[in-house]
């Protein structure tokens, strides 16, 4: 199979452009008696002069709607021949054409008395419509020929009643419909419009002195042409038949007038085929917000046998009584109105004081703990939240329910969530990791995130360094000022908590800070801008609280001289790790270098200064002669330090690492 060159639509972020070269054809001359009796007749433009003033509109339409709005052409006067030329750009790109995208292209005639179809003083001269996309589905280019109906709007619906392509007669002969030919010139005419278009394409060999001639003969051929076309139609219309007016007068048909508008499109080196960026269908159901009488929803439909003699599928073509499964996305999106109603009766103030005193019997019992000692990740279903909600007074005494419990809430539900906060005071003192999981993105309610902070202050220093990433990544799901921005909160509970434990702590001042610094850094695509702007007011905020302090501005000095340790060693980082750059022993001695560069200041470290990775480290200088520099793609730096006791300390040093790893 040979190879085949082409191009696809989505890659053509160019607009959409069409030229309207010309327009052909005859116009039936009015008898001088109908326009005495039609007066409205009398002063159309093209009924005073066979090459009188018309203007063109060109709108897109795709799926039986209108995609841009009508684009017109310049004023023009015609002399000999209604010639254009203009080039027409609609607003729309080639990218984001659909398949059933087509051009409604109407010719307007002047007439101040108005008429069928009059937009102010313009009435419809004749439209058609073209399709951008070939039965290929590919973009068509070059010169095109398009068929005009006499009298008719561009009708730009899918199965439009003004096509461009030239509508073939169909007639009866001996009772049986028999297809009428258009005509040998009309034939010869297609014929030579293709080959011209492989011509200009250069599909065609091209030889001037033969090319001249065979130009010379088709305009001949046109000339010719022209005058006998009228009379075959004047012909066609007396054995075909006559219509009559209103006025009772018999004329011509003006459907056998054959009108042909010439457009031209943008040509391209290759064939351009239409392709469209497939989307992911939304989700049928949510999980979160399934409803009990919704938990088959994604079961299929029952099998469904017929009894002997009796046919499932009827022989007249009708529905029949067949099951048809039909995608409906907003199932499971939204709460069953029914569920929803009998789950506010359930959950009312008058069910409140008898749920204080219910106990579950054994089978309820064991489905608690089953849903109690479920993974976080579980999402619940209807039915147990209802369940926990019913024996949320005996689940006080079990730490573990907490947390399931706040997830069984309706917090949208003000008298629902005003009943859950007051629980919350009389749990059972919940385990630190209960507390971060309430600290997360599922959890948006603030009276349950003050709660799980409380929880935190409880905690001392070693238990809280545990946990301190999670928490500073936890700033980013704080709920959001009430009636202002979008962002999350800077001065929240959590915040408020951390800032004030990380200034009393060396240690976790330490971390906490270059954990905010990579925060702030990060500007990967999954980290707003939003977010670092947070972690900045967050950061701000602490060195505020580190001034309050009595070793507030020593504890500053010193994460000032970490910076300027971590930026001294990424520069020589950076420099090493280019690729394609010296072998591995040039990098190498190169990095000793640099660390024996008095400039640097790495030699010795006076005072010595705490380890950003480890503060309870404090190093004093570095061996430059331990210095080695790994074969790997951004060759790693592994570095030796002194420590203040004086024992050897390696490090491995890569640019692209962050301290959350």
């Amino acid at each position: 199979m040979d190879p085949f060159s082409f191009a696809s639509s989505e890659a053509l972020e160019l607009p959409l452009n069409v030229k309207i070269v010309r327009l052909e054809g005859e116009q039936t001359q009015i008898p001088f008696s109908t326009l005495i009796k039609r007066p409205d007749l009398r002063h159309i433009g093209s009924n005073i002069s066979p090459h009188s003033d018309l203007y063109l509109t060109v709108q897109l339409w795709a799926d039986s709607k209108p995609l841009t709005v009508p684009v017109r052409t310049p004023y023009k006067s015609f002399k000999n021949e209604r010639k254009w030329g203009n080039w027409l750009t609609l607003p729309v790109t080639f990218n984001t054409l659909p398949l059933t995208a087509q051009l409604a292209i109407t010719v307007w005639d002047v007439s101040p008395a108005g008429g069928d179809g009059a937009q102010g003083h313009s009435i419809p001269f004749g439209g058609t419509t073209f399709p951008l996309f070939d039965k290929e589905n590919t973009l068509q280019k070059g010169r095109q020929l398009c068929h005009l109906h006499r009298r008719k709007a561009a009708d730009g619906l899918a199965g439009t009643s003004t096509p461009s392509s030239l509508p073939t007669r169909r007639s009866e002969k001996n009772g049986k419909p028999e297809n009428e030919v258009v005509g040998k010139e009309q034939e010869e005419a297609e014929r030579l419009e293709k080959l011209l278009k492989k011509h200009e394409m250069g599909e065609i060999p091209r030889v001037e002195w033969l090319d001249q001639l065979v130009f010379r003969n088709i305009e001949k051929q046109n000339i010719l042409s022209s005058s006998p076309s009228a009379k075959s139609l004047q012909r066609h219309s007396k054995t075909d038949g006559d219509i009559t007016t209103l006025d009772g007068q018999v004329e011509a048909d003006i459907e056998d007038e054959v009108f042909t508008l010439h457009i031209e499109l943008p040509r391209f080196d290759f064939p351009v085929v239409f392709s469209d960026h497939e989307y992911p269908p939304p989700p049928i159901s949510s999980m979160q917000h399934l409803s009990s009488s919704q938990n088959n929803i994604l079961k299929p439909p029952p099998a469904v046998y017929f009894g002997p003699g009796v046919n499932g599928e009827p022989n007249d073509g009708s529905f029949g009584g067949r099951l048809v499964r039909i995608y409906d996305p907003e199932v499971g999106s939204r709460d069953n109105p029914a569920e929803t109603k009998h789950r506010r009766l359930v959950r009312g103030h008058r069910t409140g004081a008898m749920d204080r005193d219910l106990r579950p019997n054994a089978r309820f019992r064991d489905e608690l703990n089953q849903i109690v000692g479920s993974p976080p990740t579980h999402a619940l279903s209807p039915d147990e939240k209802d369940l926990i909600w019913k024996f949320r007074h005996h689940l006080t005494k079990d730490k573990r329910a907490l947390t399931k419990f706040v997830k069984s809430v309706n917090w949208q539900d003000n008298s629902e969530a005003r009943q859950a906060v007051q629980l919350l005071s009389k749990w059972t003192e919940i385990d630190v990791d209960d507390a971060l999981e309430l600290l997360g993105p599922s959890f948006d309610n603030s009276d349950v995130r003050a709660y799980a902070v409380d929880r935190l202050r409880k905690s001392d220093d070693d238990e809280l360094l545990l946990y301190l990433l999670q928490l500073v990544q936890a700033l980013k799901f704080e709920h959001k000022t009430p009636n202002s921005s979008d962002e999350p909160k800077a001065d929240s509970s959590l915040a408020q908590f951390l800032i004030a434990r990380a200034a009393k702590s060396f240690m976790l001042g330490n971390y906490f800070h270059w954990y905010l610094m990579v925060e702030c850094d990060d500007k990967s695509a999954g980290q707003p801008p939003q977010y670092r702007k947070l972690f900045a007011k967050v950061e701000y905020d602490f060195m505020l609280e580190l001034e309050k302090t009595s070793t507030g501005k020593e504890t500053r000095k010193t994460l000032l001289r970490q910076a300027e340790f971590v930026a001294v060693i990424s520069k020589i980082s950076l420099e090493t790790s280019v690729k394609g750059g010296p072998t591995i022993a040039k990098k190498t001695e190169k990095a000793k270098q640099f660390l024996v560069d008095p400039k640097n200041e790495l030699i010795n470290i006076d005072p010595p200064l705490p380890l950003p990775l480890d503060p309870s480290i404090l190093i004093s200088g570095v061996y430059p002669e331990e210095t080695s520099v790994f074969k790997s793609s951004l060759s790693p730096l592994k570095m030796t330090f002194r420590t203040s006791s004086g024992r050897h300390y390696p490090i491995i040093f890569k640019t692209g690492d962050d301290l959350r790893q």
